[in-house]
């Protein structure tokens, strides 16, 4: 795996300042961990969610972070009832999840996600609309709901060229 993918994304660790020293943290279709290991190393007890229990067994030594294996397209939300002081979510779109992931955050908790937008079929792959934000739709899924603290809707070289949206937003 290239080393840019192994290491938290540069959004993801810009607002780290805003996070607490430790708490209740999810990341959303984890892949191989990298947020979670991060989350992990700042003192979060971290749920790992992802379909894929490959990429999730790595993930299973870590006392500090939950793997669950589960397809949440599919299935039903295995968070329900639950709350959370970070979440992050990085190249993953499924727009039904949206409201319930803002409605998972508890008082004062973080969300931070980042993937591909409209304007990224020039790069490659996602190109499927289905899997590209449409511009605005991460402040719309949270206006009126979370205190948004940061936004961008840009292109990026790094890791490598792409069209994304990325928001972070605090619970209040």
């Amino acid at each position: 795996m290239p080393h840019e993918l192994q290491q938290p994304s540069p959004w993801v660790v810009r607002w780290a300042d805003l996070l607490a020293s430790a708490g209740e943290a999810l990341d959303v279709a984890c892949g191989q961990g990298r947020h979670a290991r991060w989350l992990a190393g700042l003192g979060y007890r971290v749920h790992a969610v992802d379909r894929d229990a490959d990429a999730l067994a790595a993930l299973a030594a870590s006392p500090s972070i939950v793997p669950h294996q589960a397809d949440i397209e599919a299935g039903d939300w295995p968070y329900a009832g639950r709350t959370f002081d970070a979440i992050v979510v990085t190249n993953y779109l499924h727009r039904p999840l949206l409201p319930v992931l803002v409605r998972s955050l508890a008082t004062g908790g973080i969300l931070i996600y980042e993937t591909f937008a409209v304007g990224n079929e020039a790069y490659g792959r996602p190109s499927n609309p289905a899997f590209l934000l449409r511009p605005g739709e991460l402040l719309e899924a949270v206006r009126g709901i979370l205190r948004v603290i940061g936004y961008e809707d840009v292109g990026v070289e790094i890791p490598r060229p792409a069209k994304v949206q990325r928001i972070c937003a605090r619970a209040e």
